[in-house]
């Protein structure tokens, strides 16, 4: 910007306090500065250095404690401070030999406490003698340089000066600047991007502003005006590092390649500071004069970036302006008064900006001031609260948006509910969305503030255009929904794009009414989508679709939906889509019947409901269609009789039953293994004939069936005798009962005469008696032998038992000794007896005795046996007598 920015009414608004240092512990001023014949002074690093006339060096503590020492023979005229090191740099005359720069170590010090001096840099050449006028310093953690500035226009570097030799070397100072001029000022910036080109040194002269890249050694001349000594200096970060340089008609700002901005400030400027953010300039004030006569300058602070002082007043006669413990020194008058400047906390300046409705410059200064979230959150609710009292709601809002995410949101859409403020309320809204802050109660108040605007274009830029907005979409989704007619597209759109399936469905379906955009839309999705929404919505697709919707429900039953190339083959279960077809029996025949072939594995639900279909059907419909009664019947018998059928058998039964399907009951019956409901069944029915030839079909499998058909027909008083003869002879054949109670059961039946079992009680006594006379021969010859055994064994007690073998019983050679001789008269070599399973038995009889220990321990545990079941025969009797 070359022109220059005039200086229009800045404000000021008086952000520092400005206070006298007095002596500690005094009510008195700080006189310490009264008896320093100053000349120069610094500051930077948490002290302030002084040098006088003199030759001395004053260090100026943070307690105001002051230690001096001495420099130079003569005056010192300028002075230095480094920053990251505790190191002074001053430039004086001590004899005839010339200026000369003396590098201090303060943290060290000689035998009698003065700082240790590092090194000592001659400033004349050729003897010849020309006064510095200025002097720069530059310090980084690698180099450490020196720039001094000489009345006769030339500019002389000295690089690396704080290195640990005494005395320093001419090769190492360079020439960096040559001018006829008077050099007024020196500063050091040095970049701290990736890829900078290292320090640069600005130089003003009375007539000039350069610029040098030292380590390139290229010059830049960015002025042909210059200015006074102490008329220049170096903004800091929060200006961007500019060189500042102050004239009498204005202020101008340069980078290192180029003229920046200039602010009109006029005035006659004797000092250029700057002290944070902030602009110092100390004007000579023409206008006034101190009781003394001696001269009044006018210090004021600017804020360059927000353009407004900050801080102005007189002071007699300044001195010096010093930057130190985070204040700013003023040194005035001839009496030396320290001045301190302590600038206000952020707080106390907004409110100072607030009392003056100052809302713009207090959000600028909270923001350079790093102010905190909720500090600006605060301002600028205020701010919106000062425009919406002034009745500009357009700036309001405007403001109101800047606090979302911290600001109830409650606080600003109260204010603008009225209808007049709609189109501001719509703005706030959006700017919710826009930042994904918004609640489904504010989507809804957004979408009821476009249909009662009737902005169809804004409702769909914000449903279509996806501008970014950020709002929950099943709101919006019911929002558009109850708007009406003329907002259901805008429903199914945002159904659609973010996959809300049911509120699609429920919208084309209980709304819009069209099931056939409906079931296509079913088509589309992938299988779990497509399955939870027919089983939800198939009723109303199926009474009005029957055709399509049973053909895309076989499509997903039988894993011929893939929609996508990634989708993994999955089938829905049909039986889980029947209760769908209420209304659409035909259809669910249809259906049902598709999948037992498609599917033969479906599971007993689909079979029973594909039989309970053809019975009901069967039964209850009007069939006009010769034989077609007898065709269902036959398939659904066909369908019990499939080999692949999964049916449940109790349930189809009780179908069987209920619809008195006379094959399918008996072909269930048999199925189960059910032969006695066979029996039952045949004999309910009175049909004689099925009853024996059950009895003769499952009687080898189940022979409690002729005693029952026996029972059966003995309760008939009808003339039965030829088929209880038949059964009888089976009876007898297999030997199911005794005669007695064969008698028994026929005792209740009046036409069953004793010649009808004459016979069969005859040959069943004659049985019995030759069977008991088997028993009793049986039990002689046990007897019998009990008392031959009884006779051995008392034989074995009393008397010696006598081995005479010749033969070896197992191979049958000659007895010899070592021989072993059992009680039962076996005599085996004992090498033989080795050899078998256990020498302790005989081979031979081993068998036998094992067999009569077996039996013995057999009829051991019968023995209690016989008592329980005698035990059980009373307890029974008892139960009975009491009864």
């Amino acid at each position: 910007i070359d022109s220059i920015m005039a200086l229009v009414k800045w404000r000021n608004y008086g952000f520092f306090d400005k206070e006298l240092v007095k002596n500690p512990g005094e009510d008195s001023a700080f006189d310490v500065l009264k008896d320093i014949n100053m000349t120069v002074c610094a500051s930077g690093r948490g002290q302030m250095v002084f040098g006088d006339s003199d030759g001395f060096v004053h260090l100026l503590q943070r307690d105001l404690s002051v230690t001096s020492f001495r420099a130079y023979q003569c005056r010192v005229s300028h002075l230095a401070q480094f920053k990251l090191q505790n190191v002074v740099v001053t430039i004086g005359e001590d004899d005839e030999r010339g200026p000369v720069v003396k590098i201090w170590n303060v943290e060290k010090s000689t035998k009698v406490g003065d700082p240790l001096l590092n090194r000592q840099i001659p400033l004349s050449t050729d003897g010849k003698h020309v006064q510095p006028s200025v002097v720069a310093i530059h310090e980084n953690d690698v180099h450490s340089h020196l720039a001094v500035g000489f009345c006769d226009g030339h500019v002389v570097l000295f690089k690396d000066i704080l290195k640990e030799t005494r005395f320093f070397r001419g090769t190492q100072s360079q020439q960096i600047h040559q001018d006829k001029d008077l050099v007024t000022g020196l500063a050091f910036h040095s970049p701290k991007a990736s890829g900078s080109p290292g320090a640069i040194l600005y130089v003003t002269t009375s007539s000039g502003v350069f610029s040098y890249y030292i380590s390139r050694g290229r010059r830049n001349v960015l002025d042909e005006i210059g200015c006074d000594i102490d008329c220049c200096v170096l903004s800091d970060e929060s200006a961007d590092c500019q060189f500042v340089m102050g004239r009498s008609e204005a202020v101008h700002f340069y980078d290192v390649e180029d003229k920046g901005p200039c602010f009109g400030l006029e005035g006659g400027k004797s000092v250029l500071h700057w002290f944070k953010s902030f602009l110092v300039i100390v004007y000579l004030d023409t206008r006034q004069r101190a009781p003394s006569g001696k001269t009044v300058h006018q210090l004021t602070v600017y804020d360059i970036r927000n353009k407004y002082v900050a801080y102005s007043a007189p002071f007699p006669d300044v001195q010096a302006v010093l930057s130190e413990w985070g204040a700013l020194y003023v040194v005035s008058g001839q009496d030396r008064k320290l001045f301190r400047l302590e600038e206000k906390s952020v707080n106390n300046k907004l409110e100072i900006l607030f009392k003056k409705n100052q809302y713009e410059m207090a959000i600028s200064l909270a923001r350079n001031q790093r102010y905190d979230k909720d500090g600006l959150v605060d301002i600028f609710r205020q701010y919106g609260d000062h425009l919406y009292a002034k009745g500009d709601h357009d700036g309001a809002i405007k403001q109101y948006v800047k606090t979302i995410k911290s600001l109830e949101p409650s606080y600003v859409i109260r204010r603008f509910l009225d209808a007049q403020r709609i189109h501001n309320l719509t703005t706030y809204l959006e700017a919710l969305h826009e930042q994904s802050l918004a609640t489904t109660d504010h989507t809804t108040l957004l979408l009821n503030c476009y249909t009662k605007l009737k902005n169809v274009d804004k409702m769909e830029g914000f449903i279509k255009s996806g501008k970014g907005f950020s709002f929950d979409v099943e709101t919006a989704i019911k929002v558009c929904r109850q708007a009406g007619e003329q907002y259901y597209d805008y429903a199914l759109f945002l159904a659609e794009k973010n996959q809300q399936h049911d509120w699609y469905m429920r919208i084309e379906i209980e709304d819009v009414g069209n099931y056939e955009r409906a079931l296509n839309y079913i088509a589309r999705l992938e299988f779990t989508e497509a399955e939870n929404n027919l089983k939800k919505y198939g009723k109303a697709l199926v009474n009005e679709l029957p055709v399509a919707t049973t053909n895309l429900l076989k499509q997903l039953c039988t894993g011929a939906w893939k929609r996508f190339p990634t989708e993994r083959v999955l089938k829905a279960k049909p039986e889980e889509f029947v209760h769908i077809y209420v209304q659409q029996k035909s259809q669910l025949l249809e259906f049902l019947e598709h999948m037992v072939k498609a599917e033969p594995d479906s599971s007993s639900l689909v079979y029973n409901t594909l039989l309970e279909l053809y019975l009901h059907r069967e039964k209850t419909e009007k069939l006009e269609v010769a034989g077609e009664r007898e065709r269902r019947a036959e398939r659904a018998l066909e369908l019990l009789k499939s080999p692949n059928a999964t049916f449940n058998i109790d349930q189809a039964l009780i179908l069987a039953q209920m619809h008195d399907f006379r094959a399918g009951i008996l072909h269930l019956y048999e199925k189960a293994r059910l032969y006695r409901q066979i029996l039952q069944y045949y004999m309910d029915q009175n049909e004689y004939d099925h009853v024996i030839e059950t009895c003769n079909d499952h009687g080898k499998k189940e022979p409690n069936l002729w005693i029952l058909a026996l029972s059966y027909f003995a309760r008939k008083e009808e003339d039965c005798k030829d088929y209880i003869a038949g059964v009888l002879a089976h009876i007898e054949k297999k030997a199911l009962m005794p005669p007695l109670m064969v008698v028994q059961t026929l005792a209740h039946n009046s036409t069953c005469t004793l010649a009808v079992v004459k016979d069969f009680i005859t040959r069943k006594l004659k049985e019995e008696s030759e069977q008991i006379a088997k028993d009793q021969d049986l039990i002689k010859k046990y007897r019998e032998d009990t008392e031959r055994m009884k006779r051995e064994i008392e034989q074995l007690k009393t008397s010696a038992k006598v081995f005479q073998p010749t033969k070896c019983h197992s191979c049958t050679n000659p007895i010899d000794l070592p021989a072993v001789h059992f009680l039962c008269g076996h005599s085996y070599h004992q090498a033989c007896l080795e050899v078998a399973e256990s020498e302790t038995e005989c081979p031979l009889c081993v068998e036998k005795n094992r067999e009569v220990l077996d039996l013995i321990r057999a009829q051991e545990q019968t023995t209690g046996l016989h008592e329980d079941f005698h035990t059980e025969l009373e307890r029974k009797k008892t139960d009975r007598s009491e009864e």
